[in-house]
């Protein structure tokens, strides 16, 4: 198993860029009237994924790596959310939705899984 000496090594960190790349195209994609609203809260949680796991790799102590993927995890849940008007509202295609939904599965698991690791298995 490879060291891991920056938040880069994190594959949780490199499935959270590819799922803030991927929630950027969809805000793209959004009609014009949508672009502000709907797209800016799709992009501010995405890029909070990655930046919470980056942030509390960085911060030093386990308790605060903890505090930070929690943190995560509900940018998580909100990106969801946000995902899950655009799918009702028709706003995206097929493809790209099963692509932000896999990655959100993915990095929801990656995250549940580090901190129960980090907390010696007692975590939920």
């Amino acid at each position: 198993m490879a060291m891991i000496t920056s938040h880069r090594d994190l594959k949780l960190w490199q499935r959270a860029i590819e799922l803030g790349v991927a929630a950027y195209r969809i805000a793209r994609a959004l009609p014009e009237d949508e672009r502000f609203a709907l797209g800016l809260q799709l992009r501010r949680s995405a890029v909070s994924v990655a930046s919470n796991v980056a942030e509390g790799f960085g911060r030093g102590s386990r308790a605060d790596y903890v505090r930070f993927l929690r943190m995560a995890r509900g940018s998580l849940r909100e990106l969801d959310t946000q995902i899950e008007f655009v799918e009702r509202l028709e706003y995206a295609g097929r493809t790209d939705l099963v692509e932000v939904r896999g990655l959100l599965d993915e990095c929801s698991r990656m995250s549940g899984a580090l901190i129960t690791r980090l907390k010696g298995g007692g975590a939920r």
